[in-house]
């Protein structure tokens, strides 16, 4: 048993990938003044820093090949400039017009990362695209003379590994505690006689758990030093049960604690005046817990006594269920036969009548 309560710890370890993001970008001021540099000439930005890395956005606004069908277009890159390095990273590229928020996409990588590397040759250093010349030079995006190239950059860095360790924690045992001081007595500050049976308890632990308890031990009209209360109308395996569910919020085993009123199903009696016991100490929990296993355990021989019950102790749930049962399946002639509908006719005559009125609905339809 202590064995199941030991904590147990599972080792983990977690790879988190860390990013680190920026908008780089390069505005070139008199682009028809910078034309005419050449093929091999770019304008480049300042070195921007993200990531730990050093980049820049690099333009060939008279192309950077010989071919003359490649001067029909502007190449415009993102350029790793730190040395020796590889970089996963991602990039969407495009040229803005800032007065308009006017953008149109030049090269994008979002879904997959692209590798920079500064050690596999330059090629391998930038990522872009091509932007065509003559839709750029008749366009918004070139105003005032001003061309602005934007690109925002997530670079991947190194995953993060981090060990954790992870406690399993054993389950809750404040009501196996609290059952045990209840069945050991220790510390107990009041006991309760009922029928020569002597129930050593905690004031605090009722008085937190019943309004009446409470009242009984701690109210003006208390006897706050009285260490022994004699329970009167109440059988000592009921105030047992009782004990138990006020300290572990459980019922206990029917087969522990007993009733055997002379009808054969202790279980049943059990249930029934701990609903009672629950009723007179305002335990609405346990008496809802009571009324619905009574609800489930009706039959012809006790429903009216169940009906009478329910009708004493304002259980409405369980005054329907036994209404419904004699009202349907034809059972009233045979719940009249019984010994508890003399009692219920006798103690509760008003339940009768919303039995006949549903027996009398249910045979019209």
């Amino acid at each position: 048993m202590a064995a199941s309560h030991t904590p147990m710890e599972r080792m983990a370890s977690r790879s988190t990938a860390a990013t680190a993001r920026a908008t780089l970008a390069l505005e070139i001021v008199g682009y028809s003044l910078h034309k005419g540099m050449g093929s091999t000439e770019s304008i480049q930005s300042a070195p921007f820093s993200v990531g730990g890395y050093e980049w820049c956005i690099r333009c060939y606004l008279d192309g950077n090949n010989e071919r003359e069908e490649d001067k029909d277009y502007i190449p415009v890159f993102v350029h790793l400039l730190s040395r020796p390095a590889k970089v996963r990273a991602l990039y969407d590229m495009r040229l803005v017009n800032k007065a308009s928020g006017l953008s149109s996409p030049v090269a994008t990588c979002l879904k997959s990362p692209t590798v920079f590397s500064t050690i596999d040759g330059w090629k391998k250093s930038v990522a872009g695209g091509l932007v065509v010349r003559s839709e750029l030079e008749g366009s918004a995006l070139l105003q005032d003379d001003c061309l602005v190239i934007e690109c925002d950059l997530t670079v991947i860095k190194k995953p993060l590994l981090a060990h954790t360790v992870e406690v399993q924690m054993p389950p809750p045992n404040l009501s196996d505690n609290l059952g045990n001081l209840l069945n050991t007595g220790e510390e107990a500050d009041v006991t309760f006689e009922v029928k020569r049976e002597v129930f050593p308890a905690h004031k605090i632990v009722l008085a937190m758990r019943s309004p009446v308890f409470k009242a009984e031990l701690y109210g003006p009209m208390g006897d706050k030093t009285s260490q022994k209360i004699t329970v009167e109308d109440m059988q000592p395996a009921v105030f047992k049960a009782l004990l138990h569910f006020i300290y572990t919020d459980s019922l206990p085993s029917m087969e522990d604690v007993q009733v055997d009123d002379g009808d054969g199903d202790e279980n049943k009696e059990m249930v029934m005046h701990l609903l009672v016991a629950a009723d007179r100490y305002a335990l609405e929990r346990l008496k809802l817990m009571c009324e619905g296993i009574l609800c489930k355990s009706l039959d012809v021989e006790s429903v009216a006594t169940m009906l009478a019950l329910a009708d004493q102790h304002q259980c409405s749930r369980l005054k329907d269920a036994c209404v419904e049962f004699v009202a349907s399946s034809n059972r009233m002639d045979d719940v009249v036969a019984t010994q508890g509908y003399a009692h219920l006719k006798r103690s509760c005559p008003a339940v009768l009548l919303d039995i006949y009125e549903r027996v009398t609905k249910s045979r019209k339809t």
